[in-house]
């Protein structure tokens, strides 16, 4: 099983904490998370707020992939929308060359309608739009060394990306899918769909199966596992676990409310996002109390026992999947965080590893 973490970059939670303390605290995680045998280190692309803000991954991660010894690199994710596609072909091809085989593409097309405000000529309800323009010039590009557009928002002469593109990104894809038109785009594009641990696994795996059936259709194999990101406190206490999580989780839930506004109605009436306004109509009917419920029963928290028995309840229900979890979140203390990062790593990792082996060892023996 493939496990790594997701790098936030918040300070929401913590009162009075510098940017650049945020910065460090995240760095650090991830410097452990490599010693301590994590193979995929993520980091997210968001702009302007507390509730996170890494708004360059491709930059943070070319200082990473010199940095980590053993882990892979991987951005959850660009947000096309609003980066031109031609730079995008451009860094990426750049930073795969400075991870060598160990960067993982991860693209996304943005939810809160603040972020977008902020950058011009660019409107939310043309997300979609953008998104599917810009991915196919950008996964064109990377398999073919020449970046060129004629679509509505990317006109591009044809034009060669130096340094040349050498490696094949098809099995290092990754798309955020929560509406039914991402996670078609996911399909179409041969992505490896990414889901969060935000509602129960039971009322996900629909989409998943779409995402499967889709793939199928369209290509003709099996599609690559999901990955699910979950945000975690692991300690040796299920007390203490349960004390922190409830307050942490609920402390980034506040973020949540805030930056994407999704107990809002603007999203029925935003193209492209019908989805999510059906969310907002359970969310406001449930409230914060019932969205906090949710999510804890949907994230793997508590002694190493208590996540290993969550993460085997979802494998049982999803069947394989990767995993991204998130250590430092919703004000957590950053000593609580690598306590947690480290007791995960040492009884939880192991286990985890040996999941699929096993699974592939009773395949052959059958």
């Amino acid at each position: 099983m493939d496990v790594g973490i997701q790098m936030v970059f918040s300070s929401h939670g913590w009162p009075g904490i510098k940017d650049s303390q945020v910065v460090d605290e995240e760095l650090r995680l991830a410097r452990v998370a490599d010693e301590v045998g994590f193979d995929v280190v993520w980091s997210v692309e968001h702009h302007f707020f507390d509730y996170s803000f890494c708004p360059d991954n491709a930059q943070l991660l070319s200082y990473l992939a010199a940095v980590l010894k053993n882990a892979d690199v991987g951005t959850a994710a660009v947000i096309l929308p609003w980066n031109e596609p031609l730079r995008v072909a451009e860094k990426i091809a750049m930073l795969d060359h400075l991870a060598g085989s160990r960067l993982r593409f991860g693209i996304g097309r943005g939810l809160s309608r603040r972020e977008f405000a902020a950058f011009r000529g660019i409107a939310m309800d043309e997300s979609r739009e953008r998104f599917d323009e810009a991915a196919g010039m950008i996964l064109e590009a990377l398999r073919t060394g020449f970046i060129e557009g004629g679509g509505k928002f990317y006109p591009q002469p044809r034009i060669e990306i130096r340094p040349r593109p050498e490696r094949s990104f098809d099995d290092r894809l990754y798309a955020v899918a929560s509406s039914e038109d991402s996670i078609e785009s996911a399909a179409r594009i041969k992505a490896t769909m990414v889901m969060f641990a935000d509602r129960s696994w039971d009322h996900r795996l629909p989409s998943i199966e779409k995402h499967r059936a889709r793939y199928r259709e369209l290509h003709g194999a099996e599609a690559p596992p999901p990955m699910t990101c979950d945000y975690c406190v692991c300690l040796p206490s299920h007390d203490e676990a349960k004390e922190l999580a409830t307050q942490h989780m609920a402390t980034y839930l506040e973020s949540v409310l805030e930056h994407y506004e999704v107990m809002g109605s603007h999203f029925a009436t935003t193209k492209g996002y019908g989805a999510y306004a059906q969310a907002a109509e359970v969310l406001r009917r449930i409230g914060e109390s019932g969205f906090l419920k949710g999510f804890m029963q949907a994230s793997a928290w508590g002694t190493p026992d208590d996540v290993l028995k969550t993460l085997e309840a979802r494998r049982k229900l999803l069947g394989s999947f990767e995993l991204a979890t998130s250590f430092r979140f919703g004000g957590i203390p950053y000593a609580k965080a690598e306590q947690s990062l480290r007791l995960f790593a040492k009884e939880v990792l192991p286990v985890l590893k040996g999941w699929d082996k096993a699974a592939q060892r009773r395949r052959t023996a059958a």
